[in-house]
């Protein structure tokens, strides 16, 4: 099993509302969106605004999409898998990991393999 299924292995046995505990032990949140990784997955593409499109449209265009990160790392997100999980530790109030960032699942816990401050916070 190479390493992208055995994170596909992992990231499975994760349920939305499991704690989740970083590196050092803190308890960073709860998970709030399990997304399995697809390696098919389309990069996410900027919608360009349209001089002459109305408001609306351009809010539709601009709508939060999951991952709210930055497109870059919102396209290694939707090819690797990741967890969003609540927190009280970011202004944000929510971090996403990466599904090579977690460590393990036991005891009905998420454990990280790096430390919260490593997580990229919701935009």
């Amino acid at each position: 099993m190479d390493q992208q299924d055995e994170q596909q292995a992992t990231i499975s046995r994760i349920t939305t509302g499991m704690p989740v505990i970083d590196s050092a032990g803190t308890t960073v949140g709860t998970v709030d969106l399990v997304q399995r990784g697809d390696p098919n997955a389309v990069t996410v593409q900027t919608p360009s605004a349209d001089p002459g499109s109305s408001l609306d449209e351009l809010i539709e265009a601009t709508a939060v999409e999951e991952p709210d990160v930055p497109a870059d790392l919102a396209a290694r997100l939707l090819h690797t898998g990741y967890l969003k999980v609540s927190t009280d530790l970011t202004p944000a109030g929510a971090v996403y990991v990466p599904a090579d960032r977690i460590g393990s699942v036991a005891d009905g816990r998420v454990l990280l393999a790096v430390g919260v401050a490593d997580l990229p916070p919701e935009e």
